[in-house]
């Protein structure tokens, strides 16, 4: 006999949490980004934590395997998450994505297996560029954070 599902009864979702970075560099007053290319869309350097890794080690080793880059300086007090669920082989999962800040000390950068593209943007161009809202308002309040700060940077 077929097993009934009952109704009002919601599988648990799989967690999974990942570290990302939004990398910027300042070039004559004005802060850039560092972006990197998906398959389908634009976006920072990210991936999933590994276990015993902190989130600022986490995003280290992404920008260090995705960027090449060696040297950041995290900004303290910049902590953002995009929480969302999707469906992978038939299982759903609820995903946080963490982004810090930090500012890279070089403009070299080289593109990962895993990207399509990796390029330095203007705040306006990588606006443009980032294709999901949730993005576009991590890039807006790390904007916001550097502007009032500048002028340590």
């Amino acid at each position: 006999m077929p097993e009934k599902r009952r109704l009002g009864v919601k599988k648990k979702a799989r967690y999974g949490l990942s570290c990302g970075v939004v990398i910027f560099n300042v070039n004559q007053k004005k802060p850039e980004y560092l972006l990197v290319k998906y398959p389908t869309y634009w976006g920072f350097v990210r991936g999933r934590v590994e276990p015993g890794e902190s989130e600022e080690l986490t995003a280290f080793r992404e920008a260090l395997e995705e960027a090449g880059l060696r040297e950041l300086a995290f900004v303290p007090g910049f902590r953002e998450t995009v929480s969302y669920f999707f469906k992978r082989d038939n299982e759903i999962i609820k995903k946080d994505d963490v982004y810090l800040l930090a500012k890279a000390s070089t403009w070299n950068v080289r593109i990962s297996h895993e990207h399509e593209d990796i390029k330095w943007c203007s705040y306006e161009r990588a606006m443009a560029l980032l294709k999901h809202k949730a993005t576009r308002d991590i890039l807006n309040k790390a904007h916001f954070m550097i502007q009032a700060h500048m002028k340590i940077w």
